[in-house]
């Protein structure tokens, strides 16, 4: 939501309790609604206060608003994994300091397929992208809410090959949800998107000629951070180390990174996003590993301390 858009949002909410003695809803304020009480509600919650209003429904269907829901339902206290097994999914939840039985609970698969040829390739903002391995069918689903689309086309885009492709959801400025899928089969690759708002797949010019498009480079999945998509390319069967791959989704064009350089001959990395900052650990020094915690500023890496 604009500034102007919240400031008119704040002004209307003043004026419908404007004249009133006793205290309401309205007589918080905006900011202590949101951030204070809206931000706690659950998903379906969320979904059922949109119909209060149309101002609640202009403020809840924002991004910004789905940002922070999303930060504070995924603190350490209420994070959640899942597990898919005969036809149900076992939602438990992820405690470091508990080490007592996981209570879990179950909700139904909603499409269909065999329970234990479905994976779970990655997450983003609550969404799971997953492959049916009989199939290589990709389907993007929100457990909350039980949606979810099939994705592949008829012109075989969108079908999952595994150890060969690579993945990834991310969403642009305008809100769009998207998929990225990197193809390769026989040696070549091939690059396509997937829009949720237009519900269609366009194809990215690709450039195979690079030197890690070849042999059997080991593509990790993306991690999205900042408008880029960041991918590690694995390529010590190749002796060429471990490449970092940004994909900028709104120029929609791929760019070499850099990565920690170490002065041992085998290492590796792992990408994750803490507190909107790329981070990698990389582990180093066969036989005797060591896992080292790195930030990304800028184009360069700052060393973190791992308590």
């Amino acid at each position: 939501m604009s500034t102007n858009n919240l400031q008119s949002c704040k002004r209307k909410m003043f004026l419908h309790g404007h004249g009133r003695q006793s205290s309401s809803i309205d007589d918080l304020g905006l900011d202590i609604l949101v951030y204070e009480i809206l931000i706690r509600l659950p998903a379906k919650g969320v979904g059922q206060s949109k119909c209060v209003c149309k101002e609640w429904l202009s403020l809840l269907s924002t991004r910004h608003f789905a940002m922070i829901h999303c930060r504070h339902i995924s603190t350490s206290y209420n994070q959640k994994f899942i597990a898919i097994g005969s036809r149900l999914c076992s939602v438990f939840p992820l405690s470091c300091e508990d080490s007592g039985p996981l209570l879990n609970s179950r909700i139904l698969l909603p499409f269909e397929a065999p329970w234990n040829k479905v994976n779970i390739l990655t997450s983003f903002e609550g969404l799971l992208c997953v492959c049916f391995r009989n199939t290589g069918k990709l389907v993007i689903w929100n457990p909350l809410t039980r949606a979810f689309k099939e994705v592949s086309s008829s012109n075989s885009r969108g079908l999952y090959k595994p150890k060969s492709d690579a993945i990834g959801l991310y969403v642009d400025k305008t809100d769009d949800y998207k998929l990225l899928h990197i193809k390769r089969r026989r040696g070549r690759m091939w690059v396509h998107v997937y829009s949720s708002m237009f519900d269609s797949w366009h194809k990215i010019t690709f450039a195979n000629k690079l030197r890690c498009w070849r042999g059997k480079p080991i593509w990790s999945n993306g991690t999205f951070c900042k408008g880029v998509l960041y991918f590690l390319v694995n390529c010590f069967i190749e002796n060429k180390g471990v490449i970092l791959f940004g994909f900028d989704v709104e120029s929609e064009r791929f760019k070499l990174k850099t990565i920690p350089r170490f002065p041992h001959a085998y290492y590796d990395g792992n990408l994750v996003v803490v507190h909107k900052e790329l981070h990698m650990f990389v582990t180093h020094g066969l036989p005797n590993w060591t896992v080292d915690l790195w930030r990304m500023e800028g184009e360069s890496w700052v060393s973190c301390r791992i308590e």
